[in-house]
């Protein structure tokens, strides 16, 4: 790859991406190694599918590793990014793309799938954050992107708990940008809808896009992937949730 100023900021860089066997995760961790940047990959249940995106990634000459994950362990935050640490190096690229999304009735919530919900979608990003954020700052380089949802901004079809969970990440970006703006780190989120290729799709391969998707198709994995690194890439961009839905939540 030719050398340019946009992909020298990300170069050598260490990345660490969680839920990265899904479909999202998979082409931000394809993006980021082609940009020169070395990947720590976790999943849930799909080793197949983060072992190949690595075995992709040392193919282009970057340093890759894949471990697995349970972000309903309250502990996994701290033992993926020690082990990121000891493996590649201190973090500075965080993408927790790890998410649940069971589809409920409000009125069939309970305690635990509530508690699920706010565990993975929003705890584990969080103290992910606080374990790498201060070496971040520190270093004078760190670049953090939360996985919203537009069911932050519209309440969403997948139910109460997925939409509060997401809203969360909105007030975690907001009081951690403003906070360390000044320090060489941006911290952002991108929000987006029914994209294709997923596995929290809570449409079937046949099912009409809904209407109120006005671009009149769903989104793309690599579509996300393109909006993703451009936000991490630019250092002037911080304190944004960037909503990515062909136009249904008009901004």
């Amino acid at each position: 790859m030719a050398d340019s100023g946009i992909d020298s900021v990300l170069r050598d860089r260490v990345a660490l991406i969680t839920g990265a066997s899904g479909g999202i995760g998979q082409e931000i961790a394809r993006r980021l190694a082609e940009s020169g940047t070395d990947l720590m990959l976790t999943y849930g249940g799909h080793a197949d599918e983060a072992e190949h995106v690595a075995d992709q990634a040392r193919r282009l000459g970057r340093r890759a590793e894949v471990m697995q994950a349970d972000f309903t362990d309250p502990d996994s935050p701290a033992r993926v990014v020690a082990a990121t640490r000891e493996r590649l190096g201190d973090v500075d690229v965080l993408v927790p793309a790890a998410g649940v999304a069971e589809q409920r009735s409000w009125t069939d919530v309970d305690g635990a799938l509530w508690d699920e919900s706010m565990t993975v979608n929003v705890r584990a990003p969080f103290f992910l954050v606080q374990e790498t954020l201060p070496r971040m700052i520190e270093r004078g380089f760190g670049r953090i992107l939360l996985f919203s949802s537009v069911a932050a901004f519209t309440g969403g079809v997948i139910g109460p708990h997925y939409a509060a969970a997401k809203a969360a990440l909105h007030g975690l970006t907001h009081h951690l940008a403003a906070r360390v703006a000044d320090t060489g780190v941006t911290v952002n989120a991108i929000a987006p809808a029914l994209i294709a290729g997923t596995r929290m799709l809570p449409l079937g391969p046949d099912d009409p896009v809904p209407p109120m998707i006005p671009v009149g198709r769903l989104g793309t994995t690599a579509e996300v992937a393109d909006l993703s690194l451009a936000m991490l890439r630019n250092g002037y961009l911080t304190n944004k949730i960037i909503a990515l839905d062909g136009g249904a939540y008009p901004d």
